[in-house]
C-alpha cells in the first residue's frame, strides 16, 4: 500500500480563512449553534435573532370626535427603543387602550388629572395629553429618557409629566392622586403582579375611573386577578348594540361602549373598567 501523501495547506489561505470566521464570530457569536454551515442539517439549536429595535420612530393615528359633531384625528410620533426593555417598545394593547380614549373625545379626558402605570413609550398617556388631560406618565427609571423624548416630539410638555414610579413603593408625594387611572399592557411579569394591585389600590379611591387594558398571555394571568378581585371589580367594555361605524364614532361621546371590541378580543385582548371596593382613599 503506497502511503498517501499529506496534503499540504496554503498558509495564506488558512490565515484568510481564520481571519473570516473571527469576523463572522463577531458578527454573530452562536452562528455555530445555529449549524448555518451544513444546508442539509434542519436541527435548530439556536433559532435566528431578530434586530434589536433602537432608535426607530414611528406615527400613529386615532380617530377622535370633535364637540362639533366632526372626526379628527389624534396623530403621535413615537420613539422605540428596546435598549432599556421591552416597555421601550409599542404593544397591542396600548394602541387598544390609546383608540379608545380618543374615541370617547376630548370631554373625556379634559381638565382630568391622569395617571399612566407601567408608560413605556408612554403612548397611551401622550393621547390622553393630547385630548386635554392632566397627565402623569410613570414607570421605572431607565424608560423615563425614551417617555421624555416622546413627550417633546409631540410638543405635550405643557400637559404631559414624566414621573418614576416603582410599582409596590410609596406613592411619590409629587404624584397627584389622579381621577382616571390608565393602564395597558401591565401583565407579564408575575412577581409583579401584587406589586401592581398594591400601587392600584394605593392611587385610587372609589370614585376613581381605571381602564385596564391587558393581552391574555399565560395561565398565571388567572393569580393577578385572583390577587385583584380582593380590593377591586371589573367589567368589560362593552360591544356596541348600534350598527354603523361612523354613526357610532360620531356619538361615542355619550356611552363607555368600544366599536372596535369584536376585533382586538380576537387577539385576546380585553379593555376593563375596575372600580376601587375600599373607601380607603388615594395615599
Amino acid at each position: 500500500m503506497v502511503a498517501e501523501k499529506p496534503s499540504i495547506i496554503d498558509a495564506s489561505l488558512l490565515a484568510d480563512e481564520i481571519a473570516l470566521d473571527e469576523t463572522l464570530d463577531a458578527l454573530d457569536p452562536l452562528r455555530h449553534l445555529r449549524n448555518q454551515d451544513d444546508p442539509s442539517d434542519h436541527i435548530v439549536l439556536v433559532p435566528t435573532q431578530p434586530r434589536s429595535v433602537q432608535n426607530q420612530c414611528i406615527s400613529l393615528t386615532f380617530p377622535s370626535p370633535s364637540p362639533e359633531g366632526s372626526v379628527t384625528a389624534i396623530r403621535i410620533t413615537l420613539r422605540l427603543d428596546a435598549s432599556p426593555g421591552c416597555g421601550g417598545m409599542a404593544w397591542p394593547a396600548g394602541e387598544v387602550l390609546s383608540n379608545y380614549i380618543a374615541l370617547r373625545g376630548e370631554q373625556y379626558c379634559r381638565g382630568k388629572t391622569i395617571l399612566e402605570l407601567g408608560s413605556g413609550t408612554g403612548l397611551v398617556g401622550l393621547v390622553a395629553g393630547a385630548l386635554g388631560g392632566h397627565v402623569w406618565i410613570t414607570d421605572q427609571a431607565p424608560l423615563l429618557g425614551i417617555m421624555q423624548d416622546n413627550v417633546i416630539a409631540n410638543n405635550l410638555q405643557s400637559s404631559v409629566t414624566v414621573a418614576e414610579l416603582n410599582w409596590g413603593e410609596k406613592v411619590p408625594s409629587h404624584i397627584p392622586c389622579p381621577d382616571l387611572i390608565l393602564a395597558a399592557d401591565c401583565v407579564y411579569y408575575e412577581p409583579a403582579f401584587p406589586l401592581l394591585v398594591k400601587t392600584l389600590s394605593d392611587l385610587s379611591e372609589e370614585g376613581t375611573d381605571i381602564l385596564f387594558c391587558y393581552k391574555k398571555r399565560r395561565k398565571a394571568d388567572k393569580r393577578f386577578f385572583a390577587l385583584l378581585k380582593k380590593q377591586f371589580n371589573w367589567r368589560e367594555v362593552p360591544e356596541p348594540s348600534t350598527v354603523g361605524r361612523v354613526v357610532l364614532i360620531l356619538h361615542h361621546t355619550q356611552d363607555d361602549d368600544d366599536p372596535n371590541r369584536e376585533s382586538y378580543a380576537r387577539a385576546a385582548i380585553s379593555l376593563l373598567v375596575l372600580t376601587k371596593r375600599t373607601t380607603i382613599g388615594c395615599v
